[in-house]
């Protein structure tokens, strides 16, 4: 069992980013992932403007203000605009080929790590086979997998129980990322529901020990703030653990007493984008403890140590990089528990029965995975996994008596492969296998680490992945340069189908992690932050320069595309229009067009945590006003295509609305495709075919000058 990383956390929605692909094109953007109104407060609904916000959407806008053009909007979500605008704008159909071309590629999978149950004999895991991401059960290694849940709506898994006499599920609707919790028979049937209400966000946090409750956070009340709550299960009835208001989330526990019922809780407050405070709070004495954090504004991770007094943080708050430290709680203070490297500790979890802790290092966008003993500290990775290899060897679930962990390995040459890790017999066992019908993976294109110079002589990482010279589809060879989301995310090496369809047309494909950029030190990270954006922006445009310079052939310089989703489709934005001329042409994926009016719009949630990290409406306006594509849109000449979510609760459909208003007065070639089932980009198979489809077309119609 993962036992207190809990789905809101910085954590969480972080590493999002770097392994799972965003929209799903990039990366899922972690910091610009977010929950959506509560029930009182439905997804159309805006908290009061303040006066700069309301400057920013007046229907005109001055010549170089952010102004939201002929359509200002209200909200997000699919009731923020009129169905026959979503309908108009429904993706038309592909050509033959390329439908092909991303139904074969999208055959090329794995499912997720999964859980084991206690027994160590089942294992339940997430798998998008039938087109949308359902429960499966695998009754042993290499086992027929059995389908658990079905329908169009996303369900993930979030526990087993410790007797393993149920399940807890979590599912989605349309891309809402409204989710609710659910409960079910191992053996399948019929799901129970826990909490699911339109419009309010249900995460859950953690099984008590004896499986008699369920801990889960809801903004049920006020849409920004999250109410921690325990389910009885026995009476189905819930109680407030504890309501103050917040972004609140529980990151572990542990008895508040030898043999108690009651609990403390490790909680944390999320205070802005990569900032949070940690507090303990005692269920029995209604009490609540500061830990650290408080007032830092730095970026924490933490659980309970093996020892008493002890806590486990990972945190850059004393280094460069994030590192392993041991909080004591008696002398509060930090001692590091790991040597210190010049790489990230992205993530780590001490197992259910506190004898291991695991943890995962980002070396340069690679992932090697770590195990050490929970009491000394010392290294006791075996020698099993330690000679595992590839492009991220990281961990997956523990089981809670500790016997058993998941291990991924992803080989950047096929689909990913989880093994069963046995500390008992010391085996590692593969439990089930990927699929690559009809596909090759040896033959796809690497991810190689580069890098290019910025302006002001920066080296800024890039992974390239190239075609043979003989399948360029033109010379020089067309490049595609593609950002991810976040800001705080990473583009990672790794294997993707998708990406590999890209290269196949005969594109090299280029991804840059510009300043702003996780994995790097805090000082990378933070490079970009309000009104720093501004200094370090141009990193979207020396890329293009750069490869401008040093890839042609024959003197000729090669045609260059700009793609994203989420932030990548904010830097797209940003690459046509503010550097208008840098790229030939340009996809954008939930991009955001204003920073005034997206701040406006966005879910109230996003709002607290999106100030951090791009600046206040109020005090930096000027910077923001800057920073919008929307500003600059008098210098976009190059053709643009946006695609977007109806029900996006993180980039309001509002946000390419807009866009493309001032595309069509400006009579820029452009397209706009939204998705009426989906939110921050597309999930389901059917629909992810249409947007990879029509992305490549778009490329191949504005860089080749053919759709073949």
């Amino acid at each position: 069992m993962i036992r207190s990383i809990h789905p809101g956390s910085q954590f969480f929605r972080r590493r999002l980013l770097s392994l799972v692909p965003l929209v799903p094109i990039v990366a899922v953007a972690a910091a610009c992932g977010g929950e959506t109104p509560a029930a009182e407060a439905p997804p159309h609904r805006n908290q009061p403007l303040t006066n700069a916000l309301k400057d920013a959407v007046k229907p005109a806008a001055a010549e170089g203000d952010a102004g939201a053009g002929s359509r200002p909007y209200s909200g997000h979500g699919a009731s923020s605009v009129p169905k026959e605008v979503i309908a108009k704008f429904a993706p038309p159909p592909l050509p033959e080929d390329l439908s092909r071309t991303f139904q074969s590629m999208l055959d090329v999978r794995a499912p997720s790590a999964g859980r084991l149950s206690p027994n160590g004999k089942t294992l339940f895991m997430t798998w998008n086979v039938t087109g949308t991401s359902q429960i499966w059960r695998v009754d042993g290694a290499q086992h027929f997998p059995v389908q658990m849940t079905g329908g169009e709506d996303q369900t993930t898994l979030a526990d087993v129980a410790p007797d393993g006499s149920f399940l807890v599920l979590q599912r989605d609707r349309k891309g809402e990322e409204n989710p609710g919790i659910y409960l079910q028979d191992p053996k399948g049937g019929k799901l129970t529901v826990v909490a699911h209400k339109p419009g309010v966000q249900s995460t859950f946090q953690f099984l008590s020990d004896d499986g008699k409750y369920i801990y889960y956070r809801s903004n049920d009340v006020k849409p920004g703030s999250y109410i921690l709550y325990r389910y009885d299960r026995a009476k189905n009835t819930r109680e407030v653990v504890f309501d103050q208001e917040g972004i609140w989330g529980i990151a572990d526990y542990r008895p508040a007493a030898p043999n108690s019922p009651e609990l403390k809780l490790l909680l944390q407050k999320e205070v802005g984008g990569d900032m949070n405070e940690y507090y303990e709070w005692d269920t029995s004495k209604k009490t609540l403890t500061p830990l650290f954090g408080q007032g830092e504004k730095e970026d924490y991770e933490a659980q309970y140590g093996a020892k008493d007094g002890e806590i486990l943080a990972q945190t850059s708050h004393l280094s460069e990089f994030k590192r392993l430290y041991r909080w004591d709680l008696a002398q509060k203070k930090f001692t590091p528990i790991v040597a210190e490297i010049p790489h990230e500790i992205f993530k780590f979890q001490v197992d259910h029965s506190r004898t291991r802790i695991a943890y995962a290092i980002n070396d340069q966008g690679y992932t090697r995975l770590k195990i050490i003993d929970a009491r000394t500290y010392k290294d006791i990775t075996p020698p099993a996994i330690a000679k595992l290899t590839g492009d991220h060897v990281t961990f997956g679930s523990m089981t809670r008596d500790g016997r058993y962990l998941s291990v991924t390995v992803d080989s950047g040459k096929a689909p990913p492969t989880s093994y069963i890790y046995d500390w008992k017999t010391g085996s590692l066992t593969a439990w089930h296998t990927p699929s690559s019908p009809e596909v090759d993976g040896a033959t796809f294109a690497p991810a190689k680490l580069e890098s290019y110079p910025a302006r002001d002589g920066t080296a800024i990482p890039m992974f390239v992945r190239r075609p043979e010279p003989s399948r360029c589809a033109a010379h020089p060879c067309p490049v595609l340069v593609m950002f991810h989301g976040g800001p705080e995310g990473q583009a990672p090496p790794g294997f993707s189908p998708v990406k590999q369809a890209f290269v196949d047309a005969g594109f090299i494909l280029v991804e840059p992690n510009v300043r702003g950029s996780s994995g790097y030190g805090k000082t990378w990270l933070h490079a970009d932050d309000g009104p720093k954006r501004l200094n370090i922006i141009t990193d979207i445009e020396d890329v293009s320069k750069y490869i401008r310079a040093n890839w042609g052939e024959g003197g000729k310089a090669p045609k260059i595309g700009v793609w994203g989703g989420s932030y990548g489709g904010y830097s797209t934005l940003i690459a046509m229009t503010m550097f208008a001329g840098a790229y030939d042409a340009g996809s954008s994926n939930v991009g955001i067009s204003n920073l005034m009016t997206f701040l406006q719009n966005t879910a109230p949630y996003r709002r607290i945590l999106r100030i951090s990290e791009y600046g206040d409406p109020e005090r930096d306006k000027d910077a923001l006003i800057k920073l919008s594509p929307s500003t600059h849109i008098d210098k976009l000449s190059a053709p643009l295509q946006i695609i977007q979510g109806a029900s996006d609760p993180r980039v309001p459909v509002g946000e390419s609305l807009q866009m493309y208003d001032l595309l069509q007065k400006k009579n820029v070639p452009s397209q706009l495709i939204i998705f009426a089932d989906e939110g921050h980009g597309a999930q389901k198979r059917d629909n992810r075919v249409l947007q990879f489809g029509h992305v490549l077309r778009f490329f191949k119609e504005n860089l080749l000058g053919t759709n073949k």
